[in-house]
C-alpha cells in the first residue's frame, strides 16, 4: 500500500472503528473458504434444511437464478453446495443459469460463481455482466458453456414479467448495439450458442428468457414459520421478482438466511407460504466481508443523512486493502474536470447513475462539495439515495433513502433518469461506445451490465476516460503534454456497439466524452472539441493520433480551466440552478 496515501485516507476516520473493522475483515479472510454444508439447527420445522439438502432440490436441466451483485448479497453457500453435489453424485448438471449482475470472483475470491466452473454443471450461462466470472468465460473459450447476454434491465424486467405470466417483452432497449440482430448476434456471445433470445418485432427488439425453476438467493432473517425479511439488507435486487417467477412457472423457492428472529409482521417480505426450503448460514454477508449477522447500518435504509464517518472508513478500508488504486494526478484532473462537466449539465434534484472506475471519484468530489444534498445518487441495483459505495462495497450505498427491487430501478430510470456518468473502451468517429467487449474471445467479454439500459433512459450521458490506454504523461507548469502514447481508445469503428450514437441524437440527449485531451461533444456531425486540456497540441495529439475523425471547430478551442488542471481554487457549484 502507497504509505503516504494511506495517512491521507486515515485522516477524521475513527481509528477505533477502522481497527475493529480491519480486524473483522483480516478474520474474514483468513476464514473465506469455512463453510458447512450439514449445518442445521434442532428444532426447526421441516422447511428448514441444509445447503446440502438444498442443492438436491435442483434437478439436472433446470433453470435456476442465484442472486447477488459483486460482492453483496454472495450465494456463496449455494455455490459450495451446487459444486460439491456434482462432484459427490455428478448431479446436477446442464444447468441454464440466469444472473444480470456481476457474481464472479476474477478467479481470486472464492464462493462465487465460479465455483461452478467443473464442465457440466452450468451448459448455459445468461448474463448482463460477465466479466468478473473468468472460470466460467474459460469454459465458454473451450467450447463447454453456451454464454448469452442482455442488459440488466431488461433481465430484470423479463424476471418481473414471469412473476406475472409474461414470457416476452418488446422494447427499444438494445436497438442500434450487438444485441440488436440486425447489427450483432443478438444474445449469442460464444460461438454455435444454440438460442437466441432476442428478435427483432414491431421494429423493436422482442426478449424472452427461460422459465425460471428454482430462485436461490440470501435474506438476511427468517422466523420460526418461515417467513422472510429484508431488514438490514444492503440490497434486495430480484429476490421477490424471482421467487414469484419461479412459483408462477410451477418451481421452488431456496432462501439462505444468517438467523432466526421472533416474528414480525410488519416487516415480512415473503410469506412462508411463498418459500419451499430454507438454509441457515451464519457466515452469509451483508457485503463483502461483512457478516450479516454484524451487518453495518450504514449500508441499510434507515437514515436521511449521509454517515459522513462510514464514508471516511469506507474509503480508508479500500485504500488499506488497495481495491481502488490511486491513479495518478492525471487521472485527478480527468476527475475534476468531468465533475466540472457533470454541474455544468445537471440541474439540482436530478436523479443520476454514476458508474465505477473515474465515476467514483466524482462522486466522491460531489460528496466533498456538498452538492449530494441537492441531486438523488442511485445505483442500479437498487440503492435509492445516500452515497453509491467504492470498491469492495460497489453495489450498495452509504445511508440509502431506500432500498428498491432492480426492476424499480430501472423502471425509475424509464420515468426519471437526468445524468449518467459513465466508463468507455472504445469510442469511434461517430460517437458509437463499446464497453462489453475486450477483444474477440469469451475471457475477454464484459457484457453490457446496466450501460444500455442507462444510456436509453439518461437525458445527458457524460462519458470519462483516458484518451488512450497505457499512456505516459508530463504535468509540468499547468500543462498536460503526452510523453509516450499508449494504445488508441478512440478509433475509426468500435469493435462492438453498445452505444448508438445516431439513436442517441434521434432521442436528443446530450453527450459528453470527457478525456485527458479535453471534452469532446456529439454533434450530428460526429464528435467535436469543445474543450482542450492545456499543453496539448490539436493536430499532434488529436488529429494526428491515428483512429478516430474529430470536428476541430474554426474558432479557438477554450482551454480547460487552470483551477482544473492544478486543483487549487477548484469549485463546484450547479449552474443550472
Amino acid at each position: 500500500m502507497d504509505f503516504v496515501r494511506g495517512l491521507k485516507a486515515l485522516k477524521g476516520v475513527n481509528l477505533l472503528r477502522m481497527s475493529t473493522t480491519i480486524a473483522k475483515l483480516l478474520y474474514f479472510r483468513l476464514t473465506w473458504t469455512k463453510r458447512d454444508l450439514d449445518y442445521l439447527p434442532s428444532g426447526l420445522g421441516p422447511k428448514f434444511i441444509s445447503a446440502r439438502q438444498a442443492a438436491k432440490m435442483i434437478p439436472d436441466g433446470a433453470t435456476i437464478t442465484i442472486g447477488g451483485f459483486a460482492s453483496v448479497g454472495r450465494a456463496s453457500i449455494f455455490y459450495w453446495a451446487l459444486r460439491n453435489s456434482f462432484e459427490r453424485t455428478g448431479h446436477p448438471r446442464n444447468l441454464t443459469v440466469i444472473g444480470a449482475c456481476p457474481q464472479g470472483g476474477r478467479g481470486m475470491a472464492p464462493g462465487t460463481i465460479e465455483e461452478l466452473d467443473a464442465p457440466g454443471i452450468i451448459t448455459r450461462y445468461i448474463v448482463g455482466h460477465g466479466e468478473t466470472a473468468k472460470a466460467l468465460l474459460r469454459l465458454a473459450d473451450e467450447g463447454k458453456l453456451e454464454l448469452h447476454t442482455m442488459s440488466q434491465g431488461t433481465l430484470a424486467f423479463l424476471i418481473e414479467a414471469q412473476a406475472k405470466n409474461i414470457n416476452a417483452i418488446e422494447t427499444h432497449i438494445g436497438l442500434g448495439t450487438f444485441l440488436d440482430p440486425a447489427v450483432g448476434n443478438g444474445s449469442a456471445v460464444s460461438p454455435g450458442a444454440g438460442d437466441n433470445f432476442i428478435k427483432i418485432r414491431n421494429g423493436k427488439l422482442d426478449y424472452h428468457i427461460p422459465q425460471i425453476e428454482r430462485a436461490l438467493f440470501l435474506a438476511p432473517y427468517a422466523d420460526n414459520e418461515g417467513n422472510i425479511y429484508f431488514t438490514d439488507a444492503a440490497l434486495v435486487l430480484d429476490y421477490k421478482d424471482a421467487a414469484a417467477a419461479a412459483r408462477a412457472n410451477g418451481g421452488k423457492v431456496i432462501v439462505s438466511v444468517s438467523k432466526i428472529i421472533p416474528k414480525d409482521n410488519s416487516q415480512i417480505a415473503i410469506p412462508a407460504d411463498k418459500v419451499d426450503a430454507i438454509v441457515i448460514n451464519p457466515r452469509n454477508e451483508q457485503v463483502g466481508g461483512v457478516f450479516q449477522t454484524e451487518y453495518r447500518p450504514y449500508f441499510t435504509a434507515r437514515s436521511t443523512e449521509v454517515d459522513h464517518e462510514a464514508v471516511k472508513l469506507m474509503k480508508s478500508i479500500n485504500a488499506f486493502i488497495e481495491i481502488t488504486p490511486y491513479r495518478g494526478k492525471v487521472a485527478d484532473i480527468l476527475a475534476r474536470l468531468c465533475a466540472d462537466t457533470f454541474v455544468k449539465n445537471t440541474s439540482p434534484g436530478a436523479v443520476v447513475n454514476i458508474g465505477i472506475g473515474i465515476g467514483e471519484e466524482v462522486a466522491r468530489m460531489i460528496y466533498e462539495f456538498g452538492l449530494y444534498k441537492d441531486i438523488i445518487f442511485t445505483a442500479e441495483g437498487g440503492a435509492y439515495g445516500g452515497l453509491p459505495a467504492a470498491g469492495v462495497y460497489f453495489g450498495a450505498a452509504i445511508s440509502p433513502q431506500r432500498l428498491l427491487s432492480t426492476a424499480e430501478m430501472f423502471h425509475l430510470y424509464e420515468e426519471n433518469l437526468g445524468t449518467s456518468v459513465l466508463g468507455f473502451l472504445q469510442v469511434d468517429s461517430e460517437g458509437n461506445v463499446n464497453v462489453s467487449h475486450r477483444g474477440p474471445k469469451m475471457i475477454d467479454f464484459v457484457g453490457p451490465g446496466g450501460f444500455t439500459d442507462i444510456v436509453e433512459y439518461s437525458r445527458t450521458i457524460i462519458f470519462v476516460g483516458n484518451w488512450m490506454d497505457k499512456t505516459k504523461y508530463n504535468l509540468k507548469n499547468g500543462l498536460v503534454s503526452i510523453k509516450k502514447p499508449g494504445t488508441l481508445k478512440f478509433v475509426d469503428k468500435v469493435d462492438k456497439i453498445t452505444f448508438n450514437a445516431g439513436e442517441a441524437l434521434k432521442a436528443g440527449k446530450r453527450v459528453f466524452y470527457v478525456t485527458t485531451v479535453g471534452i469532446f461533444k456529439l454533434t450530428p456531425e460526429g464528435l467535436e472539441l469543445i474543450q482542450l486540456m492545456p499543453g496539448i497540441d490539436i493536430q499532434k495529439d488529436i488529429v494526428g493520433a491515428g483512429g478516430a475523425r474529430f470536428i476541430i471547430p474554426e474558432h479557438t478551442v477554450p482551454y480547460v480551466a487552470p483551477e482544473i488542471v492544478s486543483g487549487k481554487g477548484f469549485d463546484l457549484k450547479f449552474e443550472n440552478t
